[in-house]
């Protein structure tokens, strides 16, 4: 007997049918995305380059699932930007800090350059007509910088005592082409690369830390005293003045037998500078002379004798104002004029020992503060690793690590142009509208990292981060820049 059809019947193969297809398309798509997110990418971790297979949608993730250990100053890029795709190349270049000089500036810098030759290529391809930059070794026998080879391509010139020689193999790092010299290094000595018309030298500098002692002259001064026993314009030389000695205290750093630096460490006083005292007599005055004749109940004896004993006479108050205390001849106004005169005399003479304590005190604090103030701006010279640079010296820097990352000719050349309309290359460009800061003009400023507002270093390098990121080259932000007027 034949079923028969009934709705219920059709609703349930409809239903049936709409659950077939809808399952069919979902495994079609997880397929298909499955099929389309598996990638095949090369990833190349300082020169070693591997292929692997990864379903990772980002770089980032990508490192992780590798285990790829990457640090700060490393460097990461890939052939098609901050997205993974297929058949992408990865690129991971370890990063390790050496030191440069850039002007007689010295420079904490991260590379990923291979030899000492190929850094100092990095500043020269950017920068034709830049500061001298060398770079600085600080341990030879260091595994990280002191195995930097020197220069791949070929010999070295070794100088070092005042004596230059060829090292022929300049595939070798600075401490197997010293020992092959015979060069024994001191604790102090430096080594550095430089780079001179094409030749790549190897530098060796004597250091040696000396202290040497000087004896300066302190200048005598001369006063002027009031002495009412002179008459009117009349000078007498009541002390002769003699020069001072102190004897100051150098720290030195010499370098191959000549004093680089300086630094004032101690001052002692050997004499006391005595000024030299003038006495000159009292101005005569029309009151003088009609004062007598209109005094109240005084004789012209005493006046006379109040004028050259009174605490409140011309003499008596030059003499308060020239010695710490009152004299003896002030505290009695009922002498003589003869015996006020001969104390008056007592007084000028005992005014310049006085004197000359009170100049005994102040001469040791005058040149302690000076040995204090050289000491801080040392210091503060050395608490970055490009501090407040000069626009040459913020320049410098950047070539080198613009072409660390490839960033030359027209790239290079667009940086320039960016960050000179941007900030001018100075590192205390403030914008007073945005509060944009430094020298590639970050918004806020703090987030370039420590000393963000003195280390033109930490702007630099920021800069060049948030550029590839954002951009991925300078020509990329220039561009953007031109048409929007920011970057």
């Amino acid at each position: 007997m034949a079923r028969r059809w009934t709705p219920r019947q059709f609703l349930i193969r409809r239903r049936l049918r709409v659950a077939v297809c809808l399952t069919a398309v979902v495994a079609a798509s997880l397929a298909s995305f499955g099929v389309a997110a598996r990638k095949t990418v090369a990833i190349e971790v300082n020169g070693s380059t591997r292929i692997v297979q990864t379903y990772a949608m980002s770089i980032s993730r990508l490192l992780q699932e590798q285990n790829v250990d990457v640090k700060t100053h490393d460097l990461v890029d890939s052939t098609s930007g901050k997205t993974l795709t297929n058949h992408d190349v990865v690129r991971v270049q370890s990063a390790y800090q050496t030191t440069i000089n850039i002007g007689g500036k010295q420079i904490p810098f991260w590379t990923t350059a291979t030899s000492v030759q190929q850094l100092l290529a990095f500043f020269h391809e950017n920068q034709k007509n830049a500061l001298r930059v060398t770079v600085n070794i600080a341990n030879v026998y260091n595994q990280l910088t002191g195995g930097l080879v020197i220069n791949k391509k070929g010999p070295v010139t070794v100088i070092a005592d005042g004596k230059s020689s060829i090292a022929p193999n300049g595939e070798l790092p600075a401490a197997s082409i010293l020992d092959s010299k015979g060069i024994v290094l001191g604790k102090n000595d430096r080594v550095s690369v430089e780079s001179d018309n094409g030749t790549t030298i190897l530098r060796v500098q004597r250091v040696k830390y000396t202290q040497t002692t000087k004896t300066v002259t302190v200048a005598h001064a001369t006063r002027t005293i009031v002495d009412s026993s002179l008459a009117s314009g009349e000078t007498k030389v009541e002390q002769q003045g003699q020069d001072g000695e102190n004897r100051e205290t150098y720290d030195n750093t010499v370098v191959d037998g000549s004093v680089e630096s300086s630094k004032l460490v101690k001052t002692e006083t050997l004499s006391v500078a005595i000024d030299t005292i003038i006495a000159v007599g009292p101005e005569k005055t029309e009151t003088e002379s009609s004062g007598s004749s209109s005094a109240s109940g005084s004789s012209s004896d005493s006046s006379s004798s109040s004028s050259s004993a009174s605490p409140s006479s011309s003499a008596s108050s030059s003499s308060k104002s020239s010695t710490s205390k009152p004299s003896s001849s002030s505290a009695s106004p009922s002498a003589t004029k003869s015996t006020t005169r001969s104390a008056a005399k007592s007084t000028a003479a005992a005014t310049p020992k006085a004197t000359a304590s009170k100049s005994t005190a102040t001469a040791k604090p005058t040149a302690k503060p000076t040995a204090t103030a050289t000491t801080s701006t040392g210091s503060s010279s050395s608490s970055g690793r490009l501090w407040e640079p000069t626009v040459a010296q913020a320049q410098a820097y950047a070539a080198g690590a613009a072409a660390q990352r490839g960033w030359t000719g027209a790239e290079w050349t667009a940086l320039v142009w960016l960050w000179n309309k941007e900030s001018g290359w100075r590192w205390d460009a403030d914008n007073a509208s945005s509060d944009a800061y430094g020298i590639p003009q970050a918004l806020p400023g703090s987030k370039m990292g420590t000393n963000w507002q003195y280390d033109g270093a930490v702007q630099i390098d920021w800069g060049l981060q948030y550029i590839a990121e954002s951009y991925g080259s300078p020509t990329a932000a220039k561009a953007h820049s031109v048409k929007y007027n920011w970057y």
